[in-house]
């Protein structure tokens, strides 16, 4: 049986977001970022100031 391993581009986003909002995610949260899942509309929440729509980014490109 493998186990499942984080996804590297994501370890890499997660070690950028600051510490107040490391700190506030759930178990739950943390995994579904880091393996590949999607992502609750909780941790969209929290990532909202971080996040980029990438829709919004090709229409101004």
């Amino acid at each position: 049986m493998s186990e499942k391993k984080p996804d590297p581009v994501r370890i890499a986003i997660v070690r950028m977001l600051p510490r107040h909002v490391k700190e506030q995610l759930t178990i739950e949260e943390m995994n579904s970022l880091l393996y590949d899942e999607v992502l609750p509309d909780s941790l969209m929440e929290k990532l909202k100031d971080y996040l980029v729509d990438v829709e919004d980014v090709q229409e101004k490109s």
